[in-house]
């Protein structure tokens, strides 16, 4: 029996997810980096880290972090050489919450967000998150400046509150839904890579939703809300791609998809 994949310790998604070098590559098979092998690229090519200091960081041996990075090589080769797209999903990771699973830096800025807005919760209470502006589900996820936060148990609204997002951008806010320690997201328009961020730490979404904060949640509850599991990105939050945001879900190991 083989054994089972290791989870490897991604920090930061990235926020661009597609690459074309024309529109006349568009019509080529793209090539496909995975989550895992991106983090090895930024880590080492951008942060200037060792393959020593990639490994720990992603928490898996040297070896196979070496691999992983070798193989990331290889293929943005193709790309440049071969003038093929760059589409980057997949792989067998896990996201670094800045708790248990923190991969020990001391200026993580998970920190920061989690001591800025670690809300704890009681027992059986359900939390769900929207977009909010004057009343309203905010339409673009990544410039929300807002959240309305909703605990609800057994069916019904506890209580409910407006937290700031203190100026967060796009690439932290599902970081800080996280730290809030929100279990659903409801809002309208979403990027891929928000998206890939919100399966990784396990917030079910519900997006394309428009109208009154408080009525969405109502319907959730009762079940009988519009939502748009396809939902299409207005602003690409970002990213370059023909506007879907569907598709990008990654393996996360939050998902029982690695080995331990």
């Amino acid at each position: 029996m083989p054994r089972p994949t290791k989870c490897r310790l991604i920090c930061r998604f990235p926020q661009t997810l597609e690459f074309s070098p024309s529109k006349e590559a568009d019509e080529k098979e793209p090539i496909i980096l995975t989550v895992d092998e991106y983090e090895t690229i930024r880590l080492i090519d951008k942060e200037g880290l060792s393959q020593d200091q990639c490994s720990k960081r992603m928490q898996i041996a040297r070896t196979t972090a070496q691999k992983i990075y070798d193989s990331a090589r290889k293929k943005l080769a193709d790309v440049l050489v071969d003038g093929r797209p760059l589409k980057i999903d997949g792989g067998e990771y896990r996201l670094c919450s800045g708790g248990n699973s923190f991969c020990g830096m001391d200026e993580c800025y998970k920190l920061e967000i989690n001591r800025d807005f670690q809300k704890s919760k009681g027992d059986n209470i359900m939390r769900i998150a929207v977009t909010y502006e004057n009343g309203q589900v905010f339409q673009h996820f990544g410039h929300t400046e807002q959240f309305k936060l909703y605990d609800v148990k057994d069916g019904k609204i506890l209580s409910s509150e407006v937290v700031g997002t203190n100026g967060q951008g796009h690439g932290a806010l599902a970081e800080v839904l996280n730290a809030l320690q929100a279990d659903t997201l409801i809002c309208g328009g979403i990027g891929a890579g928000a998206k890939m961020m919100l399966a990784a730490a396990g917030i079910k979404l519900y997006g394309g939703v428009t109208g009154s904060a408080d009525a969405a949640v109502e319907s959730l509850l009762n079940g009988s809300l519009s939502f748009n599991p396809d939902v299409q990105c207005n602003h690409h939050e970002g990213e370059h791609h023909g506007g879907s945001c569907g598709g990008h879900e990654g393996h996360s190991c939050q998902h029982g998809n690695c080995g331990k």
